[in-house]
């Protein structure tokens, strides 16, 4: 999104998130499509998998904005096309084709890790050197991201441990599936059939017989790997999902449903290549408009998990997003600063059309921890927006022993959210007094 955000019309109208995610969804479309055709020798199959992916409303709409999911589909996909290419050329390109994908993989989500010994297995089985090569380069992404951690928390595992993992968020409350694998795959099973749909879901399910039938394993088995991931991840990682037709009736985490789509989709092009010839065509037409007749049938995006959970759980957010930049764009005078942190708090200044170069947040670094430490000397901003009780209230707190004088100008209490606190200066050091 780098090159994007730079632009601050695309920051503000989303289409910085947008673009990159449009491209990846493509992209695991295309990899998807060739793959099949590459299996089962066919564009008929190809078609019906691509389709029956692409046309789904809740990857569409992950596919538009700027989540990780489209980023590890794009990436998966590739290395699902790579791998089976492999098996027909036996060429080094594959072998450096599907490093490339899984490495993207593994620095998009943390189940693209998981992918990595099966796929290494896959090639040392066919030849031993590429097994080792197929390692080696595809172990560079899990190293860089324990490198980064370690460079910039001191703690190489930080994000397995740190104040955003998943063991920080959820702690010890107990939820559906903790300790209990019939309980993970029952609910990991439901929200996969919310996401992919009834019909897909049956369809599916039969392709993957005929898929069996054809010997077809390696790609179903690799289409099979985030699916389980996320099972043992709901078992021992401390990773629910709720979706709203199960206790506890409510949505989180729903999209990981989305893991069993892609091998559904694959498993439809199985059930078109076991059809004669020259049905082919009817029956991957057949097969994509009856996945896509419970979409069509209700076609209101509450129908659409994904879609409904992002509206539900962003009701509060949104709610003070709104306030807070209502505020800021009527007071707020570019050039002057905010301290602030990143995160959610960043649509604020989105909505409110002031430059995210203006702000100063964590992200910045060892001058983020000087302004913190010693605003004596290091904070300058003259607006500080904070969340009750985080850093930025804390440094207000703290310049205030130094005689920097912060006010309170307005405090947004929304339900279910974090006060929302926005300060200005008034007087002290490097103030005016």
């Amino acid at each position: 999104m780098i090159p994007f955000v730079t632009h601050d019309a695309l920051w503000r109208n989303g289409l910085a998130g947008a673009i990159p995610s449009g491209i990846c969804f493509a992209a695991a479309g295309v990899f998807l499509f060739l793959a099949a055709r590459r299996v089962f020798g066919g564009d008929a199959p190809a078609f019906a998998a691509a389709a029956v992916f692409a046309l789904n409303p809740n990857v569409l709409y992950l596919g538009s904005i700027p989540m990780t999911e489209p980023a590890f589909w794009g990436s998966w996909m590739a290395l699902l096309y790579f791998t089976v290419r492999y098996r027909d050329t036996g060429g080094w390109g594959a072998v450096v084709g599907a490093a490339a994908a899984v490495s993207m993989a593994a620095l998009s989500r943390y189940e693209g890790w998981f992918l990595i010994p099966f796929a290494a297995l896959y090639f040392a089985r066919r030849r031993l050197s590429a097994g080792i090569v197929f390692g080696v380069l595809a172990s560079f992404a899990p190293l860089y991201w324990l490198g980064h951690n370690w460079w910039l928390q001191g703690d190489a595992l930080y994000f397995l441990r740190g104040p955003g993992s998943a063991w920080a968020i959820q702690g010890d409350a107990p939820y559906p599936g903790k300790g209990d694998w019939w309980a993970a795959l029952y609910y990991f099973r439901h929200a996969a059939i919310l996401g992919a749909g009834p019909v897909l879901a049956l369809a599916g399910l039969a392709g993957v017989v005929a898929a069996l039938a054809r010997r077809v394993f390696w790609p179903l088995l690799l289409l099979l790997l985030p699916g389980a991931f996320y099972v043992w991840s709901m078992h021992s990682s401390r990773t629910p999902i709720f979706i709203p037709t199960l206790w506890p009736y409510s949505y989180y985490n729903s999209r990981y449903g989305l893991a069993a789509l892609p091998l559904l989709a694959f498993a439809v092009a199985a059930l078109v290549a076991f059809t004669p010839r020259g049905l082919r065509a009817w029956c991957a037409a057949v097969l994509v408009a009856a996945s896509a007749v419970p979409w069509l049938l209700e076609p209101q995006p509450k129908n659409w998990v994904t879609w409904q959970e992002s509206l539900v759980n962003s009701e509060a957010r949104r709610d003070w997003t709104h306030q807070a930049a209502q505020y800021l764009a009527s007071h707020y005078v570019l050039g002057s600063g905010i301290i602030t942190t990143s995160g959610d708090i960043t649509g604020v200044y989105r909505e409110a059309g002031i430059p995210l170069r203006e702000t100063f947040t964590g992200d910045n670094g060892l001058p983020w921890l000087a302004a913190v430490k010693r605003p004596d000397l290091f904070l300058w901003q003259e607006w500080a927006v904070a969340m009750a009780g985080d850093e930025v209230e804390n440094s207000i707190q703290t310049a205030s022993r130094y005689g920097m004088r912060y006010r309170l100008e307005k405090t947004i209490p929304v339900k279910g959210a974090p006060v929302i606190e926005i300060y200005r200066r008034t007087g002290g050091i490097h103030g005016t007094s």
